[in-house]
């Protein structure tokens, strides 16, 4: 049984319309909350929000039985709380606990001061969210905005870039890899022995721990940079001895592994168990016959061979060029800003570089706002066939060209418009950096569908808090000239 919030207040609790916030107050949770009261409190956006909302209720739940469980409300505040602070669970559950306006905002008052939210309850909760609802919700946030600023009727300009968020990754090497990919075949066979009761892997972990030794014996060693060629020789066999090592202890357990797996197929009910495992035999399969082309018969793997993470098999090692950055290990992601301020829409791009997007971006964006009648991109965006496409669905495309200006180039380029725009343009950086900091330079969530979720809600909790700061901004201006009024009476 889930509800969005119960609208029969209680003893001692505060109306969400009714919360006060310090006028002076420049720390984010006040813009956040303010920006959260906004949208419940304007009953046009609260209906939609929460339209949505309930359709992260799976399907066969009945609202009105059964136990009650956490308040659409509450997911939909925690969570964007969780991305606007940058901060894991176990401050959200502290904050959701100890704060006491943020309870205000959850619907708690002084008589419930004992009803408090476990971490596991949080976590579980919140990754109800799904990327499509976010992305509907953010719409609706976006246009409460303009409304708010009284922008509703007039032509949207946006500023289109891109940048990297990073997964939660270790840098990887082939050998690291095959580490980790040896650590959950040795403990997942563990576990199974523990619970099915298949022999031979009661030692699980000192086994694991005499790979470990092996691997680092061989991370240890460096190629030797000695002009002597018989200490050359000398140190690459010990280098060589030390992989084939740890190679053929890897393929011992991994024999192992094979029989274990054997055993469980005959129980019938451990297929769960069975596919993790095959799932991480496929991954320590791969590294050993990479680490042994590349160590043992001194092949270059070859790019697209490569995979960076056993875990968040989507990271992709992007080098962008950027001073004192060599790589970054994540996912570009690709968002649209308009000269408000408010993140139109965003795109995850998988594979992808910025010239494939810069089409698909503006289709998107179009069919959420077909307000949007200018964007500016940067070099990086232009190919002669993106400027066609969308100078077909734009009045006005700024998409500098790279290399050299033709006759033509040179005209459309010295456009005072242009020239404008270009300059407005470098605003998507600030915008970027401050979705990095609420959040984006790093995701902690799970799986490609975890990071989707994770940077919908970013974009969806920035929004939000763009929408408290200037509701702070005019209570601010509204109390100094109070203030000022008071001093002259005085």
């Amino acid at each position: 049984m889930r509800h969005i919030l119960n609208p029969q207040l209680q003893f001692g609790e505060t109306d969400i319309g009714d919360i006060q916030f310090d006028p002076y107050s420049r720390d984010d949770i006040p813009q956040i909350l303010r920006g959260l009261q906004y949208i419940y409190t304007t009953p046009a956006i609260c209906e939609e929000v929460f339209k949505h909302l309930e359709r992260i209720v799976p399907e066969g739940i009945d609202a009105g039985n059964g136990r009650p469980g956490m308040e659409l409300w509450d997911i939909f505040v925690l969570g964007t709380l969780r991305l606007n602070l940058n901060c894991d669970y176990d401050r959200v559950m502290e904050l959701a606990n100890e704060h006491g306006t943020l309870r205000e905002m959850l619907g708690h008052g002084l008589v419930d001061e004992d009803d408090h939210y476990r971490l596991q309850t949080i976590k579980d909760n919140v990754s109800l969210l799904t990327r499509e609802v976010l992305d509907d919700i953010n719409q609706i946030v976006v246009r409460g905005g303009h409304a708010l600023l009284g922008k509703t009727d007039e032509p949207l300009a946006g500023r289109c870039d891109s940048s990297v968020v990073k997964t939660d990754v270790h840098f990887p090497t082939d050998t690291s890899l095959l580490t980790d990919a040896m650590r959950k075949v040795i403990g997942l066979c563990g576990q199974a022995g523990e619970l099915f009761g298949v022999l031979g892997w009661r030692q699980f972990e000192y086994n694991f721990q005499c790979l470990k030794n092996l691997y680092r014996q061989a991370v240890k060693l460096k190629r030797s940079t000695s002009k002597d060629e018989a200490k050359v020789e000398a140190r690459e066999a010990q280098i060589k001895a030390a992989h084939e090592a740890f190679m053929d202890r890897s393929n011992y357990y991994l024999e192992r592994a094979k029989g274990t797996v054997k055993e469980l197929q005959k129980i019938g009910f451990a297929g769960a168990i069975v596919e993790e495992i095959e799932y991480y035999m496929a991954h320590a399969e791969r590294q050993i016959d990479q680490i042994r082309r590349r160590v043992i018969k001194g092949e270059t793997i070859p790019h697209e061979e490569k995979v960076f993470s056993i875990f968040e098999e989507h990271t992709e090692w992007i080098n962008k060029g950027k001073a004192g950055v060599p790589v970054e290990l994540g996912l570009r992601v690709c968002v649209l800003e308009d000269t408000m301020g408010f993140i139109l829409h965003h795109q995850v791009m998988e594979k992808q570089t910025d010239d494939k997007v810069a089409v698909s971006i503006i289709e998107e964006t179009q069919a959420r706002f077909p307000r949007l009648r200018l964007c500016s991109f940067d070099k990086g965006f232009y190919t002669p066939q993106n400027r066609e496409a969308l100078q077909e669905r734009l009045e006005k495309v700024v998409l500098p060209k790279k290399g050299k200006w033709s006759k033509k180039d040179r005209e459309i380029e010295t456009e005072e418009e242009f020239v404008a725009a270009r300059k407005r343009h470098s605003s998507v950086e600030s915008a970027i950096n401050a979705l990095e900091v609420h959040g984006l330079d790093r995701c902690p969530d799970h799986g490609i569908e975890g990071f989707k979720r994770y940077i919908a809600l970013a974009i969806v909790a920035r929004n939000i808090q763009k929408i408290g700061a200037t509701l702070q901004q005019r209570a601010r201006a509204a109390a100094q000239r109070e203030a000022r009024a008071q001093k002259r009476a005085a």
